[in-house]
């Protein structure tokens, strides 16, 4: 079929007003929905492109005239709908106001099946329709990429070849160091990894693999793919004799051409200031999926230290005295004597902590199993202030980490100009450069860790989150430290928005019993007078699409075990009468054990559990079967509550089995839950609600994709109809037709 004309749209100049930016980005838009055969137009989208349109032409970006003057910032935070089609209200303008002004769009999102949809779907089909052509590239961490010189290393058995690292005969360049400190590997093992390695050299040297981990056809165990990533610690970059076939640097070629760059979270995160991703006060940012940033933003800047293996320390300062006399860096003296007082420091912290905290360490979690006693037990210090006993043991650990890193930096340092100056020798002193980069990122962690467990919040600043954990790790007993930051909107205000102009945050569950101000919070955006929010509803007809059953038990949900044995007795009863396909939502691996331990012999070919099958293979067994007309039934977890796209047939019924609160045990949770209480608020209302809310949204929107979807939504957690707090959640929630079925 031919593809319908294309409206001319003028072009964008330069001197055009805001304004102006923005009704002619929004004409490019409108030119490419008349332009997609068969596209319906959904007002609800229009409205967003209009926003989107409207924000980045207000953001002033790249250097201004007056350095003194403050730049116009403009932020826009959307809440689209399933169905809206917010993909291509954001792309378009976004893109054709980007080529306008000469400036690029990064994208970034929370999951791959978004970017691989944007990468390989969206975007090509859109750069096909608009007239200006454009550039799209996918960014990733680069230790998703293969480090060549590794691999040659690794694949040749580990021996060092010409131009090798001699220098070092005992040394196991990239030797698994957890695996290490368990006992040799045994033969077989170490056999079938050499092939392994041997396999990916191969395939990589005959173009039949790209040195991209993703396209790998078997994806690798992270213990098995640590020792070949790219990662920057070990990494020389052009100085590297394999760097002009470097597969990570030529992804990088990729980017720098693109005007449109595909990220997520984490690596948007983790490389602000590392000039990997466009510059943020110069270019357009939309952040998809946004709901998931405060999260990431907490775990890119939480700490931690392993106390109880340390036999790594001895091998880094080993490695960093040898290296260090080989290219004659003075400053290595102190080596020794830092590794030793770091080693010693940590063996103090971690017996002292068992002192301090070994009951509840020590303690069997209330309603674990037996078969899961090796997960780890924890034990959270109140207040966010050490103990004064703690507090040696962490600034000797602190101290000792910073000066044995100083030695490092000069050693590199050194490295780097030996490179420079000996470009014949590249490849012996990258080797070198990697035999301390393997294990000097451990050393950083320490450091980190140590400074953020020390650190002492202002008066009336929220402290930092501190725990201790207790792990069965194979032979060992292991104690580890953590530390966190607990409010993700100042980390996100300092580290990020600080840098932003202009910026379109979107999600399908935003707002939080149909307020933004949780969210705002939580994003660091509350009170910023950039911001502008928007709501688009759903363009679906929920209440004649979908029936929600909120299913009322005699058990409190509180009450675990009673609760758990009628909730499964009547979910049974329910999945008895699924035709097509169905999802199961469970809050605990305990209650999904129960009901898979319940279910009658007669249901249990039709059910399809989380973890028994990758999570493809098992996606496409369940179409498969509703293909064939078959019942099928997917039993999950929070992983399987959002971002699964099963339209019509696939899920006809859904079943969340308890309100999803946060579990219990979150340390974070509970040190801002006790830092709210202290300053006379109430967390549960403030928190833990608003939090639940989002995520049963989440949950919820598993069930309508389509406008010719019909389902069903049960919930057996009574607490939704029969409490304040409930209708609260229910306000949040798509205006399904509500049955109630009491308590049989």
């Amino acid at each position: 079929m031919a593809r319908p004309a294309k409206p001319a749209p003028r072009l964008i100049s330069p001197s055009m007003s805001s304004t102006e930016w923005a009704a002619q980005a929004l004409q490019s838009f409108e030119a490419v929905v008349q332009s997609t055969a068969g596209f319906r137009v959904r007002e609800g989208q229009r409205r967003m492109a209009e926003q989107v349109a409207q924000t980045f032409s207000q953001a002033q970006l790249g250097k201004l005239e007056d350095d003194d003057a403050l730049p116009q910032r403009a932020i826009a935070v959307v809440q689209a709908g399933t169905g809206v089609g917010k993909s291509l209200a954001y792309s378009v303008p976004a893109i054709a106001m980007a080529l306008a002004r000469g400036t690029r769009v990064l994208i970034s999102t929370a999951t791959v099946a978004l970017q691989e949809q944007l990468v390989h779907k969206d975007l090509p089909a859109l750069a096909a329709r608009m007239e200006q052509p454009f550039q799209f590239a996918l960014a990733k961490g680069r230790g998703r990429y293969v480090c060549k010189l590794k691999l040659e290393r690794l694949a040749g058995g580990g021996a060092a070849g010409p131009g090798g690292d001699g220098d070092l005969p005992d040394d196991d360049l990239f030797a698994d160091e957890e695996a290490e400190q368990r006992g040799k590997r045994p033969r077989h093992e170490s056999e079938a990894r050499m092939k392994f390695y041997a396999s990916m050299a191969d395939a990589l040297a005959t173009s039949e693999w790209d040195g991209d981990r993703d396209t790998l056809a078997t994806p690798p165990e992270p213990e098995a793919w640590s020792p070949v990533a790219a990662e920057a610690s070990s990494c020389t970059g052009k100085h590297c004799p394999v760097f002009n076939q470097c597969t990570y640097y030529e992804r990088r070629k990729q980017l720098v051409a693109a005007q449109v760059i595909v990220a997520n979270h984490d690596l948007l995160l983790s490389s602000l200031g590392a000039r990997l991703l466009p510059e943020l006060d110069n270019c357009l940012l939309v952040i998809d999926e946004a709901h998931h940033l405060p999260a990431t933003a907490l775990d890119q800047f939480a700490c931690e230290a392993d106390l109880s293996r340390l036999t790594w320390i001895d091998r880094l300062a080993s490695r960093a005295l040898r290296i260090g006399q080989l290219v004659e860096v003075e400053d290595i003296a102190d080596i020794p004597n830092h590794a030793a007082r770091l080693r010693a420091a940590l063996q103090d912290a971690a017996r002292l902590v068992m002192d301090v905290y070994g009951e509840q360490l020590r303690a069997p979690v209330p309603g674990r199993r037996q078969f899961a006693s090796s997960l780890p037990t924890r034990a959270r210090v109140a207040g966010g202030v050490l103990p004064e006993a703690l507090v040696e043991p962490f600034s000797q650990a602190a101290h000792h980490a910073e000066g044995f890193l100083n030695a490092l930096r000069a050693i590199s340092k050194a490295l780097r100009s030996e490179m420079r100056d000996k470009p014949d020798e590249a490849r012996r002193l990258s080797q070198l450069y990697a035999q301390i980069g393997v294990l000097a990122p451990r050393l950083e962690a320490v450091h980190a860790a140590a400074q953020l467990l020390l650190q002492d919040a202002p008066e009336g600043a929220v402290p930092a989150a501190k725990w201790f954990t207790l792990e069965v790790e194979g032979d060992f007993i292991v104690v580890r430290a953590h530390a966190s930051p607990v409010l993700p909107g100042n980390t996100l205000r300092n580290h990020l928005w600080s840098a932003v102009r202009g910026a379109v945050l979107t999600s399908a569950t935003l707002t939080s019993c149909g307020q933004f101000d949780f969210f705002l919070r939580e994003s660091g955006l509350f009170g910023d007078e950039a911001v502008t929010t928007l709501a688009v509803p759903s363009p679906f007809d929920y209440a004649l699409q979908g029936t929600l059953v909120a299913t009322e038990t005699r058990a409190e949900p509180r009450d675990a075990q009673a609760f758990t044995s009628e909730m499964v007795d009547a979910l049974l009863s329910d999945l008895a009468l699924v035709e097509a396909g169905a999802l199961v939502l469970f809050t605990s691996r305990e209650q999904m054990r129960q009901a898979v331990d319940m279910l009658p012999t007669a249901m249990r070919s039709a059910v399809l559990v989380q973890n028994t099958l990758p999570r493809p293979q098992l996606l496409a067994r369940h179409r498969e079967r509703v293909a064939e007309g078959q019942p099928s039934i997917i039993f999950g977890m929070q992983s399987f509550g959002e971002g699964l796209d099963l339209p019509g047939r696939l899920c006809e019924s859904l079943f969340i089995t308890k309100l999803p609160f946060a579990p219990p045990d979150d340390p974070v949770g509970e040190a801002r839950a006790e830092w709210l209480r202290g300053a006379g608020r109430d967390p549960f209302s403030e928190l833990v609600v608003p939090a639940t809310a989002i995520r049963l949204a989440q949950w919820v929107g598993r069930a309508i994709r389509t406008e010719e979807d019909r389902a069903h939504v049960y919930c057996y957690d009574k607490r939704l109809v029969r409490t304040g707090y409930g209708q609260r959640l229910l306000q949040g929630l798509p205006p399904f037709t509500l049955a109630r079925r009491a308590a049989g």
